[in-house]
Formats: C-alpha cells, structure tokens, sequence
C-alpha cells in the first residue's frame, strides 16, 4: 500500500491512531478537505484505497453540502467499479451504507460513550477482524445507523451493537463501513467536544458535564482500541497487496 486517499469532513476528524501508523510506513496520504471546498481527483485508478472520515453532517444534507453528492460518486467509483480497498468510519460507514443500496436512518438510541460491540459468527473468516475478540468496547458517538442492507447479497455482517444492527459490515471482500471509533487518540474526545453538534448530541444522551468524564473512560480505554486499530490497519494493508 503505497497510496492512500483520505476523505475528511472536518479537520478534526481523521484517521487518528491509524494515521500515524501510516506515516511510520511512509504511505502518501491525499488528504481531501470536502469540508473547505477541496474537490476529489478525477482519476482515483492511481489510489490503492480509500479511507472515508466522520464528520458532523449526515448523508442527506446534500441542499447544505453539495459536495456530499460527488463524494457518493466518487466512492461508487473507488469501491463498487474500481473495486479497491475501502474504510468508513462513521459517516464514512454510513456513506458506503448508503451506496450499496442501504438507507441512513436515526438511530432509536443514540450510542455515545465508551460502548460494547459483539462480533458475528462471520469475524471468524473475515481478513481483517478474524483476530478480535468477540466482544470489544470502543467509543461511539452517532444518532443515525445504517439499515436496509439485507437485500444486498454482497453485504455481510460482521458486528453488532443492542442499538445499530450494522456496526461492523463487509462489501464483497474489499470495503468495510465501522459506525464506531476505533481509530481515536487520547486527544479526540477533547477536540470533537468543541464542535458544537457533537457537544449537543453528547449532552442531550448523557447530561451536562458529560464531556470530562466522556474523556476520562476513552484514554482508559485507548490502549485497547490502538491495540485494535493496529490490528485492523496491518489486516487492511494485506488487501492491496
């Protein structure tokens, strides 16, 4: 893997942990700021995957973020034409829920917090999670889910949380959506607290004041998840070879 595209709908919001684990392998990163009018290169044959971002929008403010409709282009491009390597982390999950024929709807209960996630019977052939344990907690900070991907026979579920059904899902054998943040720092929950979206979504779920002990059980549990993102980044870089 020696070229990567990052999609970024906020600057605060990329691939983190896995990002660093990136420069370490000296990978060129394109990083496209969708957010700040950046347009995503024409030709994305010259790019060996594709990591796609969260961000504080959803998947139909298309009046409020044009740019959402050639985002959607440009990743049916990369992962159902071109057929690379693809990695969705909340938005970017539910972009490429979206895609594949799936519907973005709001979440019953918003999971935000530190948060369990439970593994399938499928994680056990799956190249990139075979390795987990079945069950992990991670952070989550998201209202809207992925559904509807049942009738799409090229989706497998691979995790599940008591709220979102489609935590984990595999398309064909090369892009992954993630709802959860495995690829947080000690610094993200910190820096996402001062967007004024996730601060609202944030203390609505769990009360004022939330945000310091919201931080205080993510860096409990970072070693854990970087463990994870280690993982998941050196089983992700097999599918490019």
């Amino acid at each position: 893997m020696k070229n990567v595209i990052v999609l970024q709908h906020i600057k605060i919001e990329d691939p983190g942990y896995i990002k660093d684990l990136m420069i370490k392998d000296n990978i060129n990163l394109t990083t496209i700021e969708l957010d700040e009018g950046e347009k995503i290169p024409n030709d994305l044959s010259k790019f060996d995957a594709m990591f796609c971002m969260g961000g504080p929008m959803d998947t139909w403010m298309e009046k409020e973020h044009p740019w959402l409709i050639e985002e959607k282009k440009a990743i049916k491009e990369f992962v159902v034409n071109l057929k690379k390597p693809y990695l969705g982390f909340c938005l970017g999950c539910q972009l490429l829920g979206e895609v594949v024929g799936g519907k973005v709807e709001r979440t019953k209960n918003p999971e935000i917090g530190m948060l369990d996630i439970n593994f399938s019977e499928n994680k056990k052939n799956d190249l990139l999670f075979s390795k987990f344990p079945e069950k992990i907690t991670s952070l989550q900070w998201h209202s809207y889910e992925v559904q509807g991907l049942e009738k799409n026979n090229d989706i497998t579920l691979i995790a599940s949380s008591p709220e979102t059904k489609y935590q984990i899902f595999r398309y064909m054998n090369h892009a992954y959506g993630i709802q959860f943040h495995i690829e947080v720092k000690d610094t993200t929950v910190g820096e996402w607290g001062c967007v004024p979206e996730y601060k609202s979504a944030l203390e609505k779920q769990l009360g004022d004041g939330a945000l310091d002990k919201f931080d205080k059980d993510s860096k409990e549990h970072m070693p854990s998840m970087n463990e994870y993102s280690k993982i998941l980044y050196e089983n992700f870089k097999k599918l490019v070879q």
